[in-house]
């Protein structure tokens, strides 16, 4: 069997889909097979076509097809397939349409592919499924009846480039950042979805010394930690079965019988809140945690409001007091109308009033992002000296 110009995109599309299937037939789909069947299938290719052929072939079978050449493009943030309609990305912090249409089969065998090894299911009985790839990004799907056109596929990829602060801060604020770690302040960076909260942990925890010993605990493991003695943990989801679930909360439990000198947590969004700031109140300062905010004093509230969901019925001027004896600062960091992530405050929790009932912010930057004051917290690490003056950017 030859085709007759098999240089255009349509054909192409042609010998691919005959070439899959051929391969589905032979059960080996290694470049040497793929090779060898186009040649003798077609002797007249050229070796430009047959290599280029053969990536696509061994995309669509091993890999993930049309979405390889997003996920291998460093300046792309997120890939997401909208039911059987246009495959968009995000670069740069803005959204494009690629023109590309994806069909409903080939999302769901996209699903398929990501889940199935990892013993996860979705199918119409369990819809939803978050997922993560071999190289940390996080996969999330969702598959009618809850997607109501179609199978829905959101990746959102792990940075092939790690962020240095001062790219996504002032002087001072890197400056005061990189202070605040290794004078072991508790940290917690807010922001909204998508804003660069986890980009600007791993920039931030960059400053931990290498000899110390750290636990990450995750979601999906995407903290890339410079250090020696970096112990990760991730959360596992329930298998198909329902069976062998582990939360957050549970690792925040265990990785305090592991002998951590500090404790990092990808996101805090539910009942490991109390046990968080608890580490944090017994010995174990210098701990960074994120959570979703649109301000500092925001992400104050939602903290209190974590803790009072949780199991533990602790009054709310208790946890009031918790959450103001443990954090040292809230790191605010949002997108900007560019596309790009920047820190737009830092804050310290203060007691508000006489009594000291209720928290507030004490706001340590100005409306450009700048480093107006300095913190007035005792520091926790007394072999380091205080902040700057210098700092200070007006």
């Amino acid at each position: 069997m030859t085709w007759p110009d098999s240089t255009t995109d349509s054909t192409l599309d042609s010998v691919v889909e005959h070439m899959h299937r051929q391969l589905l037939d032979h059960g080996h789909h290694d470049a040497g097979s793929i090779g060898q069947l186009l040649v003798e299938h077609d002797p007249l290719l050229d070796d430009r076509t047959v290599t280029d052929l053969i990536h696509r072939v061994h995309s669509r079978v091993s890999g993930f097809g049309v979405l390889d050449q997003f996920l291998a493009d460093p300046t792309i943030d997120e890939v997401m397939v909208n039911g059987a309609g246009d495959l968009w990305i995000e670069r740069f912090g803005r959204l494009e349409c690629t023109g590309i249409i994806v069909e409903r089969a080939t999302t769901y065998a996209l699903l398929e592919r990501i889940v199935a090894p990892l013993g996860l299911r979705i199918d119409r009985t369990s819809p939803l499924v978050d997922a993560r790839l071999p190289d940390g990004s996080r996969v999330n799907g969702v598959v009618p009846p809850l997607a109501v056109d179609g199978p829905l596929l959101t990746i959102r990829r792990f940075g092939a480039r790690r962020i240095e602060l001062p790219e996504v801060c002032s002087p001072g604020v890197a400056e005061l950042l990189g202070w605040a770690v290794q004078s072991r302040c508790n940290i917690i960076v807010s922001g909204g979805a998508g804003a660069g909260k986890t980009t600007l942990l791993n920039a931030v925890a960059a400053f931990i010394p290498p000899d110390e010993r750290v636990v990450t605990i995750e979601d999906a493991a995407e903290l890339r930690l410079p250090g020696r003695h970096i112990l990760r943990l991730e959360r596992r989801s329930a298998s198909a079965e329902g069976a062998g679930e582990v939360s957050i909360r549970e690792l925040v439990r265990n990785a305090l019988r592991m002998r951590p000198d500090r404790i990092v947590v990808g996101e805090v969004r539910s009942g490991e809140a109390i046990d968080m700031l608890q580490a944090m109140n017994t010995g174990h300062d210098g701990s960074l945690s994120t959570c979703h905010a649109n301000s500092p004093i925001d992400a104050i509230r939602r903290l209190e409001t974590l803790v009072l969901m949780g199991d533990i019925a602790l009054p709310l001027p208790a946890v009031r007091e918790q959450l103001r004896a443990a954090v040292d600062l809230i790191v605010h960091v949002a997108r900007q109308p560019d596309g790009s992530r920047r820190v737009v405050s830092i804050a310290e929790p203060m007691p508000d009033g006489e009594t000291g009932s209720v928290i507030s912010a004490n706001v340590l930057t100005g409306p450009l992002g700048e480093l107006v004051a300095l913190p007035t917290r005792p520091r926790r690490a007394s072999h380091v000296g205080p902040p700057l003056l210098s700092w200070v950017e007006s």
